[in-house]
């Protein structure tokens, strides 16, 4: 049986990785992704995280998990970009913890040129960028209200910038595959490795903690017909997830709040991530017993999430990219 529990980058100090949603909003509307959906539902308040929050969660950082905090990552359910001082979040970041490396995920569809020599300015080590298709045609269909010939030379124009700077920042490249893409994934990747990006990661798709309602009955059926064994989720033992309204939550798939704990005003990470709730957690997925944790027993995407003895994940990209 694979090893569960605090090992490795894992630890019960502080998590590993703080993740870092700033806004609600997105200026795409990709069919993979529940946005569309989450904007008309009740949970949608277009909220942007508050710069105090943010600036004490990199104090506390700097406090508390410096030994044990390996990223900062600027992601989650809205886009980044949109934030009016995202980049004097991240300069702030890059300041105040040069330790932990900070990680930026955008689809770049406003990462012009001025914004772009912004960002790299900012102190960031990884940028990752959403993209998802080779063609214009398929790009418009995956990334709604998106434009590959906008997207594409940003990127472009990004690596040229860093390298002009001779900085050190990394840039990856991502693509979620799924039916309407599955014929260019190999096009994708030599387009991109060709032009300079440092990485290029395929993803596969999955229900995004429940919200596609679909592709969760398919994958559970999948697992029960393959009788998969159901493992501990990767995340509780990894992650917490400041979302804009300034609620802490350990699911970064999640568009339902479904997962929020505590407001983050009202603690620390640390209490936080060694509070009765998260060991309360924990024991559910290690006894796999969510009789007092719903959200996660509806969820079959435990089955993406990779330990650390079980193979490559993003957490070994992201120590590449930074070492």
């Amino acid at each position: 049986m694979n090893k569960f529990g605090f090992y490795e980058h894992l630890t019960k100090d502080f998590p590993s990785q703080v993740m870092i949603d700033v806004t609600e909003y997105c200026d795409l509307a990709c069919i993979h992704c529940p946005h569309p959906t989450f904007v008309k539902s009740k949970h949608f308040k277009g909220t942007f995280l508050e710069v105090d929050l943010h600036n004490k969660a990199i104090n506390e950082i700097k406090k508390d998990g410096l030994k044990s905090c390996k990223y900062v990552r600027y992601t989650s359910n809205g886009e980044p970009l949109i934030h009016k001082n995202l980049s004097k979040m991240i300069e702030y970041t890059s300041h105040n913890i040069p330790e932990v490396s900070t990680n930026l995920t955008t689809n770049a569809k406003l990462l012009n040129a001025k914004k772009a020599i912004e960002i790299l300015k900012s102190g960031i080590d990884v940028i990752d960028i959403s993209i998802d298709a080779f063609n214009e045609e398929t790009y418009s269909k995956i990334r709604v209200k998106g434009d590959l010939n906008v997207t594409r030379p940003n990127v472009l124009n990004l690596i040229n910038q860093k390298n002009k700077m001779n900085l050190q920042t990394k840039v990856i490249v991502s693509y979620v595959e799924q039916e309407l893409n599955k014929n260019e994934t190999d096009l994708f990747e030599d387009f991109w490795k060709k032009n300079g990006a440092d990485f290029v990661a395929v993803r596969r798709i999955h229900s995004c903690a429940g919200s596609k309602e679909e592709k969760r009955i398919e994958m559970i059926k999948s697992q029960k017909i393959k009788k998969s064994f159901r493992k501990p989720c990767l995340y509780p033992w990894e992650r917490l997830i400041i979302a804009p309204n300034g609620f802490l939550s350990f699911c970064p798939a999640d568009w339902k709040y479904g997962s929020k704990f505590v407001d983050f005003r009202d603690t620390t990470i640390k209490e936080a991530w060694n509070s009765h709730f998260m060991e309360s957690l924990r024991k559910a997925h290690l006894s796999n017993n969510f009789s007092c944790h719903s959200f996660c027993g509806q969820c079959p995407d435990w089955e993406a999430t990779k330990w650390p003895n079980e193979g490559r994940s993003y957490a070994n990209i992201m120590h590449e990219m930074s070492s």
